[in-house]
């Protein structure tokens, strides 16, 4: 096994695998059929790309790329900074640049033939439906918006997929095509830079160009524009994504699931839309995006933009200085927040404003500032020596819940707690402050 060498530079073009320069080479054979996932799991989760897939020769596979401080590190920022940059990109969207395909590495390998099974999409847990692509984000254009979001797909044949759209603008976008019989153009893309996936995961309740997010990270982090391509069906990519596929979203169902999502536990089989794939591009020497569902990698891609979102509803009513999603949430379902209290109740109002951030979350923990909010043992010391039960606990009852959330109601509702573990108001704070 060798290290690759690829550094990060400011004020060029980043591509997904200049960001693996602290990746192990696995040059030993290793299989898309769970093969992956066990050599992830006895190496400590290692970041790791693989050289050697049998069942697809000349092409590579990385994993484990996108955990907190390896993301950091890569896109050259404090894992202090990220909500801030983040939350920054979001106040000044920025227009990437279109370039012609010869410009375009992703257009370096057109295929003759689409055939998804030749490219190392892979089988990772034996409870999933099939080979799974996980971390491939989906640009729909239609009537004139642009949408960038994650949606896992089931690789159902040779041209076709299963998509699993939740209740977001994409799903909301296709319902209304449906309606009137249209298909919807997409483009999909895997392992374009990294500040393209974080701008894909975030979240919006109006219709923002997710693209335009990524392109001010872009610009922010290395000092360059963000790059697209035009693809056959009109819609535009990173220029430099490893791999791209295009087609539409059909007016067919077919049947989408088990799979193991970011709880660890195995989702539901639902009748979902299948993508009918019309082209397939890639880079030289490719290197797929294979991320393990339920890991860490998954964890900070969904959970960490959700972060700068929940900051900025918290400082609506309170000053907020940190959020951090739990492990024990899986990135998604709990958070603890680091306030500077002003009054009495701006625990209590800092629950409520996180929960209207971000809807899918079950529990929220809230903090004063000088508690670390990533160790859960100082948290949880908070709690025992700042928190009373009675009086310091909102439950909120009928609430929106998370379709990850296996506890769920037959409804789809679920309940919320929130804990205000903040010293009161106006004491004297000398006994409530650690020596340790």
């Amino acid at each position: 096994m060798n290290n690759i060498e690829t550094t990060p530079t400011a004020g060029v073009n980043m591509a997904f695998r200049d960001h693996l320069g602290a990746a192990t080479e696995e040059s030993a054979e290793v299989s898309l059929i769970h093969g992956m996932l066990k050599h992830s799991q006895a190496s400590g989760h290692a970041m790791t790309v693989y050289t050697n897939i049998p069942e697809c020769p000349g092409h590579r596979a990385a994993v484990n790329m996108l955990t907190r401080d390896r993301l950091c590190a890569a896109i050259g920022i404090e894992p202090e900074e990220y909500i801030d940059t983040l939350g920054w990109a979001m106040d000044h969207p920025s227009e990437p640049v279109v370039v012609s395909k010869n410009e375009a590495a992703c257009f370096e390998n057109v295929a003759s033939d689409v055939d998804l099974r030749t490219i190392p999409i892979p089988h990772h847990w034996p409870q999933d439906r099939g080979r799974y692509s996980s971390a491939s984000i989906i640009i729909a254009q239609d009537n004139g918006i642009r949408n960038v979001s994650f949606h896992r797909q089931f690789l159902r044949d040779e041209n076709h997929l299963v998509v699993r759209l939740v209740p977001r603008h994409l799903r909301t976008m296709v319902m209304n095509a449906r309606k009137e019989g249209r298909e919807v153009n997409v483009a999909i893309v895997n392992a374009p830079d990294p500040v393209v996936l974080l701008a894909a995961a975030m979240s919006f309740n109006d219709n923002i160009d997710e693209l335009t997010i990524a392109a001010a990270l872009h610009e922010k982090l290395y000092g360059t524009p963000l790059n697209l391509v035009e693809v056959p069906n009109g819609v535009h990519v990173p220029a430099d994504a490893e791999y791209v596929w295009w087609g539409r979203i059909t007016l067919e169902d077919d049947d989408e699931g088990p799979y193991v999502d970011i709880t660890g536990t195995v989702d539901d089989v639902r009748q979902e839309p299948v993508i009918s794939i019309d082209g397939l591009t890639h880079r030289n020497e490719p290197i797929f995006h294979a991320l393990i569902p339920g890991e860490a990698e998954h964890k900070t891609l969904m959970g960490l933009p959700r972060a700068p979102t929940i900051k900025a509803a918290v400082n609506e009513v309170v000053e907020c200085l940190d959020v951090h999603m739990t492990e024990g949430g899986c990135g998604w379902l709990g958070a603890v927040l680091k306030i500077r209290k002003a009054e009495a109740n701006d625990g209590m109002k800092a629950i409520q404003a996180a929960f209207d951030g971000h809807k899918s979350m079950k529990i929220v923990t809230v903090v004063d500032e000088d508690i670390d909010i990533t160790d859960p043992v100082r948290v949880e010391w908070a709690m025992m020596t700042r928190w009373q039960p009675d009086k310091d606990t909102l439950i909120l009852s009928d609430q929106r819940g998370s379709s990850l959330d296996p506890s769920r109601y037959n409804d789809g509702k679920t309940s919320k707690i929130g804990y205000d573990a903040t010293i009161d108001f106006g004491v004297d704070k000398s006994g409530f402050m650690s020596v340790q």
